[in-house]
Formats: structure tokens, C-alpha cells, sequence
């Protein structure tokens, strides 16, 4: 009796601990699962504040060359190309032929139309002198010298569809491409060539607002180009577009005679230096302080010790920094290192 009591006191004894084993883990677990409460963790930042410099701006352009006029010789009649008269490269003056149509086919149709005129002309003189002796009425004159006129208008169209057989040159300039050859058919309307004048060349180059009322009809502007490293060209504008394109910029058109000994193509790539430098106040960050393109720039600014983030529009870069058209002051602090940790409004441990 007293063994059996001792066992069960011993049971019980044992159970009590597995229990109580088991509760304290039970808790332990439920206090894993517990999310963890952060408060006021503070992300480590650089910042750096905004400044306002005098700097000196000049107003260089990219640009490409043109022909000063560029010409399609087009083939004004139909027929087979009896005869082209140039080859890819040469020089050509205007007026001169450079292609010739076969109209064997319009002369002899020329010819009936001529004798079907003459008949009509005799016609109408026979029904006139019998319309005065009333032998013809009036309504067959009539009919006559209309059927007269459209042969002579008819006659007149088939001299000028001959005289136009002889493709002429538009232009003064060098053939820059060819795309027939002789023998072929071509119609009214086909291209026979393009005609290319390089004895002066164009740049065309877009400005900004701020920069298109520094430039004047008539300035003289100067070119280089990476071709001609050690040599410069003098252009002159010769025009600005009155009204700004759809991303506000002005056309601007500047032309320059080209240079035998260094001759331009069209097509390089040049620079036009407007040779205009002014000094001015501009607001500048560092560029790793934008947090996206230039064309959807923003920055974290640093207020109260939070990161918020402020939306800027940005103009020219100098350097490694940025100038800020809009959106920032000199004096406000943006933050330029550790952006990748923060959104909007987090707290922020600072350094410079």
C-alpha cells in the first residue's frame, strides 16, 4: 500500500513537469510568432545641402549637315528610257539633259493628230461659207470648231509630252543616286535620279527658350567637326523658326559655304558654337541625388528628420552636378547617399 502510494505520488510528480515543460515552451513559441515591434529605427544617410553658383554658360550645338538643295529628277512623260546621259558622282548644271524617253510613239501620233487638224480647219472654213448661203445651220459649225479646238489642244499636249521626253537637271549639284537604268519603262512621276548641292551646306540645331533669344538672324556662328579636327567653318544664321516644336524647342538653320580642299558630306555630325558666353546664378545639386531620369527627376530632401521625397525638374549638368530649374531652394538639404533604404517620411541619421 504504501509502495503504490509512492508510485503515484511519483506519477504525478512526473506529470506535473511534462506539463509544465510543455507550457513554458508553448509560450515560447507563441512569443516567436509575435511580430517584432521596431521603433525608431533610423536609417543612416548622406546629405548635403543645396547651393547657388555663378557659373559661366556657352551655348554649343550638335548638329548635322544638309545639302544647301537637294533635287528629284522625275520623269514627266511615259515611255522606255532611250537614253541616260550622267552616271552616279557627276557634276551637273542646271538645265542641262540628263535623260531621254522614247517618243517614236508620240510623233506618229502627233503627226495624225496634226492632219486630223488640218481637215477640221478645212471643215470649218467649207460649213462656215455655207452657213452665210444658209446651206448649214449652226449647230453643225459649232460642232466643227469644238471637234477643232480639241484636236489643236490635243496637238499642243502631245509637243509638250515630247518636248518633256528630255528629262532635264532641276539643279546644279553631283548625282547622288540613280534608280533606272536604260531601256526600262517609266511613268509620269518615276524618280530617275536625286541631284545633290554641296556647294554650300546647311546645320539645322534646336534651342531652348531661354536660348533661341540669344541668337539673331544673320550671326555668325562657328563650325568644327570631328573630321577636321584642326579646322573651323564659318556659318551664318539664316533662319529661326517663329514657333517652338512639340518638346518647346526652335529650329534654328544655319548655312556655310563648303570648302574645296575640305570638303563636307552630308550627314556629319558638327558643331555650332554661338560663341556667346554669359555668367549666371543656377541651383546646383549632385547628380547621384536624383533618384531617376532627368526627364522624372526627384531627391529626398531632409525635414525634421525624416526623408521626403520632392519632385524637381533639372536643366544643364555641370560636371558631377546638376542645375534644378524648379522644385528646390538654396539652403534645403537633399540626401545623395543611402536612397535605396527609404521611402517616404522615414527617420534618417544624418551625416555630411
Amino acid at each position: 500500500m504504501k509502495k503504490t502510494l509512492i508510485l503515484s505520488l511519483f506519477l504525478i510528480i512526473i506529470i506535473g513537469v511534462v506539463a509544465a515543460r510543455l507550457a513554458a515552451n508553448k509560450k515560447k513559441i507563441n512569443a516567436k510568432k509575435q511580430p517584432l515591434k521596431i521603433e525608431n529605427i533610423r536609417i543612416p544617410v548622406t546629405i548635403i545641402s543645396v547651393r547657388e553658383e555663378i557659373q559661366e554658360a556657352s551655348l554649343v550645338k550638335t548638329g548635322m549637315l544638309a545639302p544647301f538643295k537637294e533635287a528629284k529628277l522625275l520623269s514627266v512623260s511615259s515611255g522606255n528610257l532611250q537614253r541616260l546621259l550622267f552616271n552616279l558622282g557627276d557634276n551637273v548644271r542646271q538645265g542641262q539633259p540628263l535623260a531621254i524617253v522614247d517618243t517614236r510613239l508620240l510623233e506618229l501620233d502627233l503627226r495624225r493628230s496634226a492632219s486630223n487638224v488640218d481637215k477640221l480647219k478645212r471643215d470649218l472654213q467649207t460649213y462656215t461659207e455655207l452657213l452665210e448661203g444658209n446651206a448649214a445651220t449652226q449647230e453643225k459649225v459649232n460642232d466643227i470648231r469644238q471637234q477643232y479646238n480639241d484636236a489643236r489642244n490635243h496637238v499642243e499636249q502631245l509637243q509638250r509630252q515630247i518636248a518633256d521626253a528630255t528629262i532635264k537637271a532641276p539643279t546644279s549639284g553631283i548625282i547622288g543616286s540613280k534608280g533606272v537604268e536604260e531601256g526600262m519603262f517609266v511613268s509620269t512621276g518615276t524618280q530617275i535620279a536625286s541631284i545633290i548641292n554641296l556647294s554650300q551646306v546647311k546645320v539645322q540645331v534646336y534651342l531652348t527658350e531661354a536660348e533661341v533669344y540669344q541668337v539673331s538672324l544673320g550671326q555668325n556662328i562657328k563650325l568644327t567637326t570631328d573630321v577636321y579636327p584642326d579646322r573651323s567653318f564659318a556659318g551664318t544664321v539664316t533662319f529661326i523658326s517663329p514657333q517652338a516644336n512639340q518638346a518647346y524647342n526652335y529650329q534654328v538653320e544655319i548655312t556655310a559655304p563648303n570648302n574645296k580642299d575640305t570638303p563636307l558630306r552630308s550627314g556629319t555630325f558638327v558643331y555650332a558654337d554661338f560663341s556667346r558666353k554669359t555668367t549666371r546664378k543656377v541651383i546646383l545639386i549632385p547628380r547621384e541625388a536624383l533618384l531617376e531620369s532627368t526627364q522624372h527627376a526627384s531627391v529626398y530632401t531632409v525635414q525634421n528628420g525624416k526623408a521626403v521625397l520632392r519632385s524637381i525638374k533639372v536643366g544643364a549638368e555641370y560636371g558631377d552636378n546638376i542645375q534644378v530649374t524648379e522644385g528646390l531652394q538654396p539652403g534645403e538639404q537633399v540626401i545623395t547617399s543611402g536612397q535605396i533604404n527609404l521611402k517616404d517620411g522615414a527617420l534618417i541619421n544624418m551625416s555630411k
